[in-house]
């Protein structure tokens, strides 16, 4: 059986049915050499199990929750080890601007000029600090019924980082790294990112530059029959109502008007039915305040609200989430949110503040083209289809930040389980091996042109 309980091919299987596809485009014949060097490169991925989960469990078992700095590097440290020993230069972005611990980065240069780039993206931190109940790595495979091992970030995303260590380690293992350029950049406040984010995200962009290819290893839906092509975006709003303060018996009267309260709902319902025909977008108020007099807390997203039934509420205060799926969506959203807030109620006024967060990530052409590579590739080495993710099912992750300065992304090709940013995380070990021999093989057909048009290639 394959890592995700369908019929997988046996080695000799899987060597005829690769002779069938091309690495340079779905559909296309592949030469038996390059046949013969994908089995290899599998293969490889497939003896190196058992030190990848030595090293996931190592992971695992360091506290990385995003604000502890020292245990965020240490999960640095280990990874950088392991890829200064596959060539990378690796350096440290100190993360003291943006108040976070900062991201591990490496790069590894081609052979040849004008070999493609790829950015591979990760995190290193997780939602579990130090006083989080849930420490350790613990396997569970009696539990689970298959191989399975449960413990903070072992899907999201420590094991996405080992599943991208094995691809890369396959390819360095048979000689053909160094047909690509390699960037990798594995942030330490992914949970929970620092501000500001123009800071925070200010490496990730910069490698970014001039790549054929961003690849994500989160675990997206954890399901291992799809991937990520299209992600919305997680940006914030503060909404602030002012009333006339009266006697509640003068409420809706002229001079005096709905008051604060009636003022916030008012808007909160038209943002309601105005957004509703925008596809995938969302937006939720989670936190509304109001009264005589209201304190609110952005930052711990908490505060403190007084009045009395018989005074017309003078301030109210609602914040919340906005998603998007593209750019375009976004801004009119924010438009159609505007023009609610300037026709404000008799006696009373609002405004909104916008808070930048996650950007989305379009589904555009180049990440649907790499998808169908990394789909032809898993169904070359037996794994099955992939498609593409609900939108609704994925949230918001780094890979949006350069997804519209990359021409091909896609996301949510890591260690595959369920349960997380829960005590209850587990990760099935069985597609441990497969994520990476897909990613393994993706990474080398994008070596030899897979993303390039048949035309241009043979030129």
């Amino acid at each position: 059986m394959s890592s995700t309980g369908r019929p997988r091919c046996a080695r000799a299987a899987t060597v005829a049915l690769l002779s069938c596809f091309v690495a340079t485009g779905p559909g296309s014949p592949l030469a038996a050499d390059d046949a013969a060097l994908e089995q290899r490169i599998a293969d490889r991925v497939t003896a190196g199990e058992a030190r990848a989960l030595e090293l996931l469990e190592e992971l695992v078992e360091i506290n990385s929750g995003t604000m502890n700095f020292a245990g965020v590097r240490r999960v640095g440290e280990g990874l950088g080890e392991e890829l200064a020993r596959l060539g990378f230069e690796v350096d440290w972005a100190d993360g003291a601007a943006f108040g976070r611990a900062g991201h591990l980065i490496a790069r590894r240069a081609a052979a040849e000029a004008g070999a493609p780039t790829v950015l591979l993206i990760g995190h290193l931190d997780t939602v579990f600090e130090p006083d989080s109940p849930f420490q350790q790595w613990r396997r569970v495979d009696a539990e689970e019924g298959h191989a399975a091992a449960s413990g903070p970030g072992v899907t999201d995303m420590k094991g996405g980082d080992v599943v991208m260590l094995m691809a890369l380690e396959a390819l360095h293992g048979v000689g053909v790294l160094d047909e690509l350029e390699v960037r990798v950049v594995l942030t330490g406040d992914e949970e929970k990112a620092g501000e500001p984010l123009s800071e925070a995200r200010a490496v990730l962009r910069e490698l970014a530059d001039g790549a054929t290819a961003a690849i994500g290893f989160e675990d997206g839906d954890s399901d291992p029959r799809t991937a990520v092509i299209a992600r919305r975006g997680a940006s914030g709003w503060i909404l602030r109502s002012r009333g006339t303060p009266a006697h509640s018996s003068q409420i809706f009267q002229p001079g005096v008007g709905a008051g604060a309260i009636f003022e916030l709902a008012r808007v909160l319902e038209a943002f309601r039915r105005e957004l509703a025909e925008i596809p995938d977008l969302t937006f939720n108020p989670g936190v509304v305040l109001g009264g005589t007099d209201v304190e609110y807390d952005d930052g711990a997203s908490a505060g403190e609200a007084f009045g009395k039934s018989n005074v017309i509420a003078e301030t109210a205060t609602a914040s919340g989430d906005l998603r998007a799926l593209s750019p375009a969506d976004l801004r009119r959203a924010r438009r159609v949110m505007e023009e609610v807030v300037a026709t404000p109620l008799a006696g009373a006024d609002s405004t909104i503040e916008w808070r930048d967060g996650y950007p989305p990530m379009a589904a555009s052409d180049g990440n649907r083209a790499l998808l169908a590579l990394y789909d032809r590739v898993s169904r070359d080495l037996g794994h099955g289809a992939v498609t593409a993710v609900d939108p609704r099912n994925a949230g918001a992750a780094d890979i949006s930040f350069v997804a519209e300065q990359v021409p091909h992304c896609l996301d949510g090709i890591g260690l595959m389980g369920r349960g997380g940013h829960t005590t209850d995380e587990t990760a099935d070990l069985r597609t441990l091996v497969s994520q990476a021999q897909r990613a393994a093989v993706l990474l080398l057909r994008i070596a030899r042109g897979g993303l390039v048009p048949r035309a241009e290639a043979s030129q």
